[in-house]
């Protein structure tokens, strides 16, 4: 058996007729840049994050971005985030000139740890960025905390955990600002790049709307420096069509990982978890291993694909060499790197091959298969 680590074509196959008759609008129309489409995407995905507004960007690098600059900052900034994250946490600080401050991780759900953050502020830092790694929320409530005790923005890189909870609220939508990846292997996944940012703030929004279209309201009166950073009416159309599955999706995801959960061998490997606070959306499913490289090359002889997210943390990274951070400054998330693995998860995986992949690694670990 051959187990792809995501099939996107799986999943088209199921709304090829929603998505082409979507397309064809969009064509029809010739309605191309900030279109009807986007519009209607902004609002939809703005009531299903429960905010008041969302702006459409290329991807969910700008989001971040531009969210940081619709605050104003900049340099001689700094902002805090994990050390276990996708680079473009960092990079998109590093874009608006700030310096990013990374902090340890928490062990349970590898997330930014709250405790870490309070003694990376100084008078230079103006905001945090939580990650909902994974798809599983940050613990946002002492986060929160923290950031109204030193008057800090909270910026949520929400960019794996469309539809994820925390408390009940919907990620994105607990602090000043959201940011979401419609990367094709997201949850929520466009057929290119893509992104949002969602929030509650009228000006934020308005700040951000213009920033990413040239520094304009209206066509050619710049009231300031801008960018070409929208997103694609096209995309925004085919976003429309997934977003109706989106919770559906999500849900066979979550029965997926429960399958896993209940049959892998947690003797022998860390399996993921759910705070009882959290509703997970599983975009990966990480377990941890310290015979990680072993079972990944058994894995693939046996035609499992699976993943490392992520082999480096972003302190060790050679990008960052400048900010002057060594092995050994923070433990947990270089422990991680070692033994984390992604199993194959997407929503279309079936029983046979979820079994295939537990009897799989149990058969590594000399379990009886189930």
């Amino acid at each position: 058996m051959n187990i792809p680590f995501v099939d996107l074509k799986l999943q088209y196959r199921k709304i090829s007729e929603e998505v082409k008759s979507s397309i064809n609008s969009v064509m029809e129309s010739a309605d191309f840049i900030l279109g009807q489409e986007l519009e209607k995407f902004e609002i939809e995905y703005a009531n299903y994050c429960n905010t008041k507004y969302a702006v459409g960007v290329d991807n969910g690098t700008s989001a971040l971005e531009l969210a940081l600059r619709a605050f104003n900052i900049g340099t001689g900034d700094e902002v805090i985030t994990a050390a276990n994250t996708f680079t473009a946490t960092a990079s998109a600080i590093v874009l608006v000139g700030a310096k990013p401050v990374f902090v340890d991780i928490e062990p349970k759900t590898y997330g930014i740890g709250p405790g870490n953050i309070e003694k990376a502020i100084n008078s230079r830092t103006r905001a945090i960025i939580p990650v909902h790694l994974y798809g599983h929320s940050a613990d946002m409530d002492p986060i929160l905390l923290i950031a109204k005790k030193y008057n800090l923005i909270v910026i949520e890189d929400a960019c794996q955990a469309h539809g994820a909870l925390y408390k009940g609220r919907k990620v994105g939508s607990i602090s000043h600002v959201g940011c979401f990846s419609f990367y094709p292997g997201k949850n929520l996944g466009a057929y290119g790049d893509g992104g949002m940012l969602v929030t509650n703030d009228y000006n934020i929004a308005d700040q951000a709307r213009m920033l990413r279209n040239y520094g304009q309201k209206q066509k050619y009166v710049h009231q300031i420096v801008g960018f070409n950073r929208r997103l694609d009416t096209m995309q925004a159309a085919i976003l429309r069509i997934k977003l109706k599955h989106l919770d559906s999706w999500n849900s066979a995801r979550r029965n997926h990982a429960r399958k896993y959960s209940e049959y892998l061998p947690a003797e022998n490997i860390i399996l993921p978890i759910e705070e009882k606070n959290a509703n997970h959306v599983f975009h990966l499913y990480v377990i941890r291993s310290e015979e990680r490289n072993d079972l990944q090359s058994y894995l693939k002889s046996k035609g499992i694909n699976t993943g490392i997210h992520y082999p480096v943390p972003i302190h060790l990274q050679q990008a960052y060499d400048y900010l002057g951070y060594s092995k050994g400054d923070f433990p947990l998330s270089e422990k991680i790197a070692e033994q984390i693995l992604s199993l194959p998860m997407f929503p279309e995986l079936t029983e046979d091959q979820i079994n295939y992949v537990i009897n799989t690694i149990r058969k590594f670990f000399g379990k009886n298969p189930i």
